[in-house]
């Protein structure tokens, strides 16, 4: 089995170009699945978040199963670099680790190409680890106003957000393949599928 990345900004249609490989029988490991998975209620990774940010950054009342609210904790690290490292310190070896395990049941499955779509896989050094590596990339007015859009953002909180990732230059020079996103969802979906095809080749060639 190989495991192949896919990433790229925040609303820049990285969502869309998985939903494209999983119909083309390619199966996908989310990272923001997994790192739903590693902060359920009663997860070493929500008590390690509790304790560094409190517990207002659940939802529900004390005494309850009480679960991570996450609109909560982006508005705490969003905008303070020290507390984006603090949180990613805990939840990223925890993701790594239960994404090993997903790719783990795959591979028993039979699955021969995985791949494994993750936001930061650039800026958590881990490119290397999931060649050929995808970039999905789009211009930045248009991942503003998708952001807005989409989740209801102010101006200034979608900057927060765009901000805290690297720049598309940086994705961009770890890339192998890039899916340019300036169009519409008709060409966003064919490029796609197009980049499918060069990592297949790119795998066969060796």
């Amino acid at each position: 089995m190989h495991v192949f990345g896919l990433t790229g900004g925040i609303a820049s249609g990285k969502s869309a170009v998985a939903a494209v490989f999983r119909a083309h029988e390619v199966p996908v490991v989310d990272a923001d699945d997994v790192a739903r998975e590693v902060v359920e209620p009663g997860t070493p990774g929500l008590t390690a978040i509790v304790e560094a940010f409190g517990d207002g950054v659940l939802d529900g009342a004390p005494g309850e199963a009480r679960r991570l609210d996450r609109k909560r904790l982006a508005a705490r690290v969003f905008g303070d670099d020290d507390a984006r490292r603090r949180l990613n310190r805990i939840l990223h070896p925890q993701i790594g680790a239960a994404s090993a395990q997903h790719f783990a049941r795959l591979g028993g499955l039979g699955a021969g190409l995985v791949c494994y779509d993750a936001a930061l896989l650039v800026e958590g050094g881990l490119a290397d680890a999931f060649r050929p590596l995808v970039v999905v990339a789009a211009p930045r007015a248009m991942q503003h106003a998708r952001l807005v859009a989409r989740d209801g953002l102010s101006a200034a909180e979608a900057d927060a957000r765009l901000d805290a990732q690297a720049p598309v230059e940086a994705k961009l020079k770890a890339a192998d393949v890039v899916i340019w996103n300036d169009t519409d969802l008709a060409t966003l979906r064919a490029r796609a599928v197009a980049a499918l095809e060069e990592v297949r080749r790119r795998l066969a060639s060796g």
